[in-house]
């Protein structure tokens, strides 16, 4: 007897609503609760964008960016882009071993894609000389810039961290890339994004940190880009002609022509910030900024918005809300932000399936 897939995602189903009696081996979350089996339709990888150096007969292609995916079964119609700074090992787990927002999601039916942008992670040959160095405190470091606590090794109390789990901390420090923060490299992220999304099809770009910067330009290349999520950005993009007095750096802001900044202003943006802002350095000194970018989107007819999650009821999160203890809590609030712009749809089934 042949047994269709959404029969088969009935049955597993029913086995969830039965997590009470779940058999041994089934996956777990962090926190122990049974969870049926993820049904996957379709998985694979792809490298997008790049260029190449050398002449005929004695070349290197290199500059790529590389997407892994998970199709679920009968897939909602707009999949999610996870865009790191620090590894891809941020979406795809709790610090603490329970499932990511790439899980999660893939549960709620929607096609996941994991990106590496050109030079980093899975997607590391460049077209031209970089340069790495250790850095000697850079974990001390992570434990202010992503708000830990005030500093190492003090934790916040209530933080959204398993802070008695060594193992968690030693997983968390060693998802970090080199993330090569120039304008420079983000532009040459966001084309090789762009060039990702014409395979992909249309998406959420779903951001983290610097990586908001890179999405942005994307989404003035890419006419994929549904919305974008992002997760404490700390870079913007400005129309050229206007005087935000801010003096470009690593993470811009960058100043493009008017009539390209207005594309943002055609898509559903969402800034969201984590708990403790008040710490006087680190990723939350971007927020003023932030708020002079939403008010000038909406200015001129966009849909922008900050959310501070603490204000939404969710306390102690950190500078990686995806990554925290209460993970689904903040993938319940992305999923409003989809359902209320209309981006969490079935795609139709395709002719013959």
């Amino acid at each position: 007897m042949k047994v269709g897939v959404s029969s088969l995602a009935a049955v597993f189903a029913l086995l969830g609503a039965a997590g009470a009696h779940a058999e041994p081996g089934m996956p777990q979350d962090g926190a122990g609760e049974a969870r049926p089996p993820i049904l996957i339709e379709r998985q694979g990888s792809f490298a997008a964008g790049g260029s190449a150096i050398g002449e005929a007969g004695r070349t290197t292609l290199c500059d790529h960016g590389f997407v892994e995916f998970q199709i679920p079964p009968e897939p909602r119609e707009v999949g999610l882009f996870l865009w790191h700074s620090s590894s891809t090992a941020a979406w795809q787990n709790r610090w603490d071993g329970g499932e990511g927002f790439q899980s999660i999601f893939l549960r709620r039916g929607f096609p996941v894609y994991l990106w590496d942008g050109p030079r980093v992670g899975r997607a590391n040959m460049p077209c031209e000389a970089v340069q790495t160095a250790p850095r000697e405190g850079q974990d001390q470091i992570n434990f202010f810039a992503w708000r830990f606590g005030p500093s190492y090794p003090d934790w916040y109390p209530g933080v959204q961290f398993p802070t008695e789990d060594a193992e968690a901390w030693d997983q968390a420090m060693r998802a970090r890339y080199e993330e090569f923060d120039t304008v420079d490299n983000a532009r040459l992220q966001a084309h090789a994004a762009a060039e990702a999304l014409e395979r992909t099809g249309p998406v959420v770009l779903v951001t983290n940190s610097a990586a908001g910067l890179r999405a942005l330009l994307t989404a003035i290349e890419s006419d994929q880009v549904s919305a974008i999520v992002a997760y404490e950005n700390v870079g913007y993009v400005f129309p050229d002609d206007e005087d935000t007095g801010e003096a470009p750096g690593p993470y811009g802001p960058v100043y493009v022509p008017r009539e390209q900044f207005e594309r943002l202003a055609e898509i559903p943006l969402i800034f969201v910030w984590g708990d403790n802002l008040s710490q006087p350095r680190g990723p939350q000194a971007a927020l003023p900024v932030n708020r002079r970018f939403v008010e000038l989107i909406n200015s001129i007819g966009g849909q922008a918005e900050i959310l501070e999650l603490a204000e939404a009821g969710l306390h102690g999160n950190t500078h990686l809300p995806f990554a925290d203890l209460n993970n689904v809590e903040v993938a319940d609030l992305l999923m409003r932000f989809l359902e209320r712009h209309h981006l969490d749809g079935r795609a139709e089934t395709r002719s013959g399936e």
